[in-house]
């Protein structure tokens, strides 16, 4: 079989610059880069503290909860990514239906809620700082990386919302298929039928 259900010919050598142009690739790396920027902005420049206090608070809002969802987040998409960059490149070497069909699903399951937690996340963050006081920041410390953790969190709900169709048809196995053993052994023994002779016995009978 040529094509092993849609991830090219199972147990070939991989290919690593025909494995980095497909778009499922590209978008997996972008979502690893939109990760390690939520989490890079919001870790090292979403905490401020006032020069009289030793406190640290959030500057969306002076809510703890905002910062910790876009950290947490951004650290579980950023483990999550290279995972699935790695099943990516295990998956052209699975041969059983069955097993591919598992890692199809689980992909579509997994990036659909990766997909809604963002959109979550962008409302979340989107809100707390449109309620931040100017007079909690009134130098703007912070303003930039706060708007570019909000813009790739919205650019993360599209680049997870994203399914392969040549994987997805990995899930599927092709129509007729569980017919195919039946038909092939019947192909194989030819026409049935025979009819009986009295002096040589059983004569085969083609039809």
């Amino acid at each position: 079989m040529e094509q092993a259900y849609g991830a090219g010919k199972a147990g070939g050598a991989f290919d690593p610059l025909t494995f980095l142009q497909q778009p499922q690739t590209i978008l997996r790396i972008m979502s690893w880069i939109f990760s390690i920027v939520i989490f890079g902005c919001i870790a090292n420049e979403g905490y401020l503290n006032h020069p009289n206090e030793m406190v640290e608070y959030c500057i969306f809002n002076h809510n703890q909860s905002t910062c910790h969802y876009g950290v947490v987040m951004g650290s579980l998409a950023f483990l999550c990514c290279i995972a699935f960059l790695a099943l990516d490149v295990y998956f052209p070497q699975i041969s059983g239906v069955k097993d591919r069909k598992k890692a199809v699903l689980a992909d579509i399951g997994i990036s659909a809620f990766w997909a809604f937690m963002w959109f979550v996340g962008f409302c979340f963050l989107t809100n707390q700082w449109q309620m931040t006081e100017n007079k909690d920041n009134p130098l703007n410390e912070g303003a930039d990386a706060a708007r570019a953790a909000i813009t790739f969190s919205f650019f993360s709900i599209f680049s997870w919302d994203y399914a392969d169709p040549s994987q997805v048809t990995a899930a599927m196995p092709p129509a007729g298929a569980e017919y195919m053993t039946y038909t092939g052994d019947v192909d194989a023994t030819g026409s049935m039928g025979s009819t009986y002779n009295s002096s040589a016995g059983y004569q085969r009978q083609d039809y």
